[in-house]
């Protein structure tokens, strides 16, 4: 068994490395520190994130460095300041047995003056941004003319981040025979010109395959069109209720929406684009890391650099140009030897894209389907019950438990149940399901016929307004619910096809819907409402023919 110690770690790291817990070294570990402890090499190492890199690196540079001197000696150069940040306080905590070791973060959106005078008064290694640390040489604030090691974390993610002039131009101020290690999820081609320009032979270690997906990562697509992302969205927040995880979207306008309308809805959901502050950005990320927000909606740049653990899902609401960015985005989930799932949303052109991605990394990405809106809401009700089940008890409100119980006294146990589930799941709509292999049945308009089976307690409705007439089954019930004066509850199940759609009432509502669409015309079109029978067969030919008869 590989053991830290039989790596060649010294006693003060071993110490320390017993006080974080660690017990046996990833697979990037083992390869990387024996190398870098026994040679003075460059390095270019290909691993995903979550797989230990930090330590890789960090281990090796704290046992080098001299803590006598107090000139920097080490510089790690990473894309985020989150990330900056994290590194720095891993790298504190593998030298937590060192003594003399002054380890300085520099980074954007914090007082460049603070850490100035953190950097005078002597820092052996530098974690820094590329930004920040450009803007400090310059003005003369750092001096890395000296240093001995530099690693380039994360070196796909700067150059897509448009970091490429810069780490030219900070590698230029260092010396020519530093040892120069580069880390790195994927291979673009911008990296191996770094490689070739700045590093002189390079070892290469490679964990898994070069742009290959983790191996404890299902990968996941289900087929939408554009219009139907976001219910897609919800309903598999309704088939995984305890999912924690992000949501890439393509823009920040639609990053916000999407956040928005989740927000409005209920789920526990944020925003992190460009146009946030840093402090809103530092709140975003805090809440969710404490897993106060189950769902992060992020622009690509944005979630650069976040490291959050135990993510059980990444969603690409929009299917990513390039493999390199599919690879980042589902490289946060299934790490720590954790399974993670990886879902796209794909459109039917988008299938040439999915074999690509699945050539690049190695892994078939399986088509799924999502069940029936029932079955969606049977999991819903199911994780409601678990949550009432595991309420904490609040104390202070048992005086008050024996006069409602004596409110409620005359309901049955049944009953009580469904007026709960009555009040707390309102927004149901069982068509709000596009995906199902029953709902694309229903799509194909034109082709297909439709039986309609009305509920026994409720009246159901044909009218023949669709999806044509540029409505979807929310605008639609919006425009019967007005038209009627109805409440927002008194019209559900509205199902809209290409030409024609349905709806129902309450059956104390039926001679209304029926008298109150009686003379309306629409665009020079008259608008039919009648109940539906049933078992009755209804197509758009049929309605074609019916539409045309009522209008002679």
């Amino acid at each position: 068994m590989v053991t830290f110690k039989s790596l060649g770690l010294n006693a003060q790291l071993l110490k320390a490395v017993e006080k974080l817990g660690f017990e046996n070294p990833t697979e990037i570990q083992t390869k990387v520190i024996p190398l870098l402890l026994e040679q003075s090499k460059d390095l270019v190492a290909l691993a995903q994130t979550g797989t230990g890199k930090t330590a890789a690196f960090g281990f090796p540079m704290l046992q080098k460095i001299n803590t006598e001197q107090h000139n920097t000696q080490g510089l790690i150069i990473a894309p985020t300041r989150e990330l900056c940040l994290q590194i720095t306080t891993e790298m504190n905590s593998y030298a937590s047995e060192l003594k003399k070791i002054n380890i300085v973060a520099v980074y954007g959106g914090a007082n460049i003056s603070e850490q100035a005078k953190k950097l005078k008064r002597g820092a052996q290694i530098v974690v820094a941004t590329p930004g920040r640390l450009k803007d400090m040489i310059k003005r003369k604030m750092v001096n890395i003319s000296a240093i001995q090691y530099c690693v380039l974390d994360e070196a796909d993610e700067m150059l897509n981040m448009g970091f490429y002039e810069d780490i030219k131009d900070i590698l230029t101020h260092t010396p020519n025979d530093k040892d120069s290690w580069l880390f790195s999820a994927t291979m673009p081609h911008e990296v191996s010109i770094i490689a070739k320009k700045f590093m002189h032979q390079p070892h290469e270690v490679t964990v898994g395959t070069k742009n290959s997906g983790a191996k404890n990562i299902n990968h996941h697509y289900y087929t939408v069109a554009a219009r139907e992302r976001y219910q897609t969205l919800k309903a598999l927040l309704g088939l995984h209720s305890d999912l924690f995880g992000c949501v890439f979207c393509r823009t920040k306008i639609e990053t916000q929406k999407v956040a928005d309308r989740l927000t409005d809805e209920g789920y526990k959901a944020a925003a992190l684009h460009g146009d946030l502050s840093q402090n809103q950005r530092d709140a975003v990320m805090q809440s969710f890391r404490k897993k106060k927000i189950q769902l992060l909606i992020a622009t690509d740049v944005a979630a650069r650099g976040i490291d959050v653990d135990d993510l059980t899902h990444v969603i690409h609401y929009n299917i990513p140009d390039e493999v390199e960015i599919y690879t980042h985005r589902s490289g946060r989930t299934g790490r720590a030897g954790k399974t993670g799932t990886s879902i796209l949303f794909a459109t039917k052109s988008d299938q040439r894209k999915i074999r690509l991605i699945e050539n690049k990394i190695q892994t078939k990405i399986i088509e799924q389907q999502l069940p029936a809106p029932e079955e969606i809401l049977k999991h819903k009700v199911a994780h409601w019950v678990s949550q009432i089940k595991s309420t904490p008890l609040r104390s202070e409100l048992l005086p008050f438990v024996p006069d409602a119980v004596k409110g409620l006294e005359e309901l049955d146990k049944s009953l009580l149940v469904e007026l709960l589930l009555s009040r707390d799941f309102k927004e149901v709509d069982f068509r709000e399901n596009y995906n199902s292999a029953e709902g694309r049945k229903e799509k194909k308009y034109d082709r297909e016929e439709r039986v309609i089976n009305a509920p026994e307690d409720k009246d159901r409705f044909f009218i023949n307004i669709g999806a044509r007439d540029q409505y979807d089954w929310k605008t639609l019930k919006d425009f019967v619910r007005s038209y009627l004066n109805l409440d927002r509850d008194d019209v559900f199940q509205v199902e809209v096809m290409k030409n024609f759609s349905f709806f129902s009432t309450h059956k104390k509502h039926r001679k209304h819907v029926l008298n109150a669409f009686e003379d309306l015309v629409l665009d020079d079109r008259k608008v039919i409402v009648e109940e539906t029978k049933k078992g009755k067969t209804y197509s758009p030919k049929f309605f074609s023919k019916k539409n045309k008869k009522k209008r002679r």
